[in-house]
């Protein structure tokens, strides 16, 4: 089993957004594991707040076939994929790690982990001692440096 960590990000109807999210992720993915939810500004745009949170998960896909998941979640939750890159989301989910791969083609692992704390936070909060394949250290120690989030841990009811 592979051990995966995705990202939701949401900032149009948030909260069932991420549940619904939430939700298909449970039914394609093995122990899925959620963080807190990070609330940050928009990025690149002008807009609401967006919400954002780590998942851990384990499966047997392959990156192909965890890509196509995700964009089959999204798009079933309406992503307009015609929009520009920093827009409003309906949802967004991205697969940030696979493991320890290294795949440059698939962004693996995404380098929005040392980007954006919206990114990094989740996985701190999830795998403090994990360690970044590239970097070689843990995600505790890349947060060291970083400007905190405001994070709530709001019950965002699933289905089970």
């Amino acid at each position: 089993m592979v051990k995966l960590h995705i990202n939701i990000g949401s900032n149009q109807n948030r909260r069932q957004n991420i549940a619904q999210s939430i939700d298909a992720l449970k039914m394609n993915f093995f122990n899925v594991v959620c963080s807190d939810i990070f609330e940050s500004l928009a990025v690149g745009f002008e807009g609401a707040n967006f919400y954002n949170m780590g998942v851990n998960a384990t499966t047997d896909l392959s990156i192909a076939e965890v890509l196509s998941i995700l964009h089959t979640i999204e798009d079933k939750q309406g992503r307009d994929r015609s929009q520009p890159k920093f827009s409003s989301r309906q949802i967004d989910l991205d697969l940030v790690l696979y493991d320890q791969v290294i795949d440059v083609e698939n962004n693996l692992p995404r380098n929005d982990i040392l980007k954006y704390n919206f990114v990094l936070l989740p996985l701190v909060q999830l795998s403090p001692q994990g360690v970044h394949p590239l970097e070689n250290k843990t995600y505790a120690q890349l947060s060291a440096t970083i400007k905190p989030l405001k994070s709530y841990n709001i019950e965002i009811l699933t289905e089970e």
